[in-house]
Formats: structure tokens, C-alpha cells, sequence
């Protein structure tokens, strides 16, 4: 890693490509969550989103997303605390 490097000390602001914006609504109430996930491959992405889907309401996912040039994977999922978890610790 080249610590001088204009590119590790630049700030990243925007969107992921592939990925959509967060939405007002998404997290218009406490207790709503929007998870990003960057992962080495999809098995992983996979396996943490089953894990907080174990636990709490959470949507859906059915592909991640890869940046070209980019190691690994990302994937979104949206989360609800508020309704009760569904396997207690």
C-alpha cells in the first residue's frame, strides 16, 4: 500500500455502481436499516445476509453486484428492528 498515493487519501461520496441510492423512506423511521455488504464472494455475502435474516425481518436478496476491476462482491438488504427478533440469543 503506497501511503502517499493521492488515490488512498481521496474521499469516496456517491453511490457504489450497481448499486441505487438510499431512499428517504428506507430509513424514515428508527428502527429501519439499510445494510450494505461487501463481501470476497457471493457464498459470503450469502451466509451474512441468512444470519441477520435469522434473526430480524429483512428483505429478500437474490444476486450481488461486482465493480469491474474491484475484488470481491456487495449486496443490499434492508433491515426492520422494530418487529420482535425472530431468535432471541
Amino acid at each position: 500500500m503506497n501511503t502517499d498515493s493521492i488515490q488512498n487519501r481521496r474521499v469516496e461520496r456517491g453511490v457504489v455502481p450497481g448499486m441505487e441510492a438510499i431512499n428517504e423512506v428506507h430509513v424514515s423511521e428508527p428502527g429501519l436499516i439499510v445494510v450494505d455488504v461487501a463481501a470476497a464472494d457471493d457464498a459470503t455475502a450469502f451466509a451474512f445476509h441468512t444470519a441477520l435474516a435469522s434473526r430480524w425481518a429483512t428483505t429478500s436478496v437474490e444476486c450481488t453486484t461486482r465493480e469491474a476491476g474491484q475484488p470481491g462482491v456487495r449486496l443490499r438488504c434492508y433491515l426492520d428492528l422494530r418487529q420482535s427478533p425472530l431468535d432471541p440469543p
